[in-house]
C-alpha cells in the first residue's frame, strides 16, 4: 500500500494578538490507499477543524497536506475547488440531500457537476443503487425513506465519482442504534469491497470500532494511535473506551 495523502506539521490557530487560540498544533500523519481511519476526540480537541483543512473547506495556518504529489495548501481558490471535486468525497451527519430530487436524481447530480456522459451516469448509478441496497427506492424522495436509507443515498452520492478520499463527519450522529450500524456497514463495504479510502471523524466509540486504525487527538494535538490488527470489534472497541478515559471520562462518548 502506497501513501496516498500526508499532513506535515499542520498549524491552525485563530484570532489575533494576545487572544490567538490554537486548534490544531503541529499535527504530522499519513494515510494509505484503501485505508479506513478514524479520527476521534472530545468537542474542542480539534478533530473537525484537521477533518476541514484536510478537505480543503479551511486553510491551515502552517505546514502542507499532500496528496499524492500535489500541495493543497498551496492551491488558489478555484483550483482548491477543482481538486475537491475532482478528489474528494464527503458524508455529513445531515445527509444534505435535496428534498425536490428523487433519490436517483440526488445521485446523477453530484455526477452531473462532473460533466460526465449520461450513459456513462446511468451505468455508473444503477450499478451503485444495487451495490448498497437502495435500488428499489431510487424513485423515492428523501422526505420518504428512512434516516438510514437516506444516509446510504449520502454515501452513494460520495462514491459515484470514485474519489481518492471521502471524508465523513460524525455520519452516525443522527442515526438511530439500528441505521447507525446498517451505515457503518455499508461504510466497510464500501472501504473492502470497493477499496473506497475514509476519513472518518467521530465521538462515538462504538462507531471507531469500524476503523482500522485510529487517531486520538487532545488540545489539538495527536495523544495516542491504536491499530485494530487481528483484533475482533469489541475487544477494539474496549481498547478505544480505555484511552477515551484517560481523556478524563468516557460518558459522552457511548452510546
Amino acid at each position: 500500500m502506497h501513501e496516498q495523502i500526508r499532513v506535515c506539521d499542520v498549524e491552525k490557530y485563530y484570532g489575533a494578538g494576545n487572544n490567538i487560540t490554537k486548534a490544531v498544533n503541529r499535527v504530522s500523519f499519513s494515510v494509505v490507499e484503501g485505508e479506513f481511519l478514524g479520527i476521534m476526540g472530545a468537542s474542542g480537541s480539534g478533530k473537525t477543524t484537521l477533518l476541514n483543512m484536510m478537505s480543503t473547506i479551511d486553510r491551515v495556518t502552517a505546514g502542507n497536506i499532500f496528496y499524492g504529489s500535489t500541495d493543497i495548501t498551496e492551491l488558489n481558490e478555484d483550483a482548491l475547488s477543482d481538486f475537491r471535486k475532482e478528489n474528494l468525497g464527503f458524508i455529513f451527519q445531515d445527509f444534505n440531500l435535496l428534498d425536490t430530487l428523487t433519490i436517483e436524481e440526488n445521485i446523477i447530480l453530484a455526477m452531473s457537476l462532473h460533466g460526465k456522459k449520461k450513459k456513462e451516469t446511468d451505468k455508473k448509478v444503477d450499478e451503485i443503487l444495487k451495490i448498497l441496497g437502495i435500488d428499489e427506492i431510487r424513485n423515492k424522495f428523501p422526505n420518504q425513506v428512512s434516516g438510514g436509507q437516506k444516509q446510504r443515498c449520502a454515501c452513494a452520492r460520495a462514491l459515484v465519482n470514485e474519489p481518492k478520499l471521502i471524508l465523513a463527519d460524525e455520519p452516525t450522529g443522527a442515526l438511530d442504534s439500528k441505521s447507525a450500524q446498517m451505515l457503518l456497514g455499508t461504510l466497510i463495504q464500501m472501504n473492502q469491497e470497493m477499496k473506497a479510502t475514509i476519513l472518518m471523524v467521530t465521538h462515538d466509540a462504538f462507531s471507531a470500532s469500524y476503523c482500522r486504525r485510529i487517531l486520538f487527538l487532545k488540545d489539538g494535538e495527536i495523544f495516542n494511535e491504536i491499530v485494530r490488527g487481528e483484533k475482533d470489534r469489541r475487544e477494539f472497541l474496549n481498547e478505544i473506551l480505555d484511552i477515551l478515559a484517560l481523556t478524563g471520562g468516557d460518558s459522552e462518548y457511548v452510546k
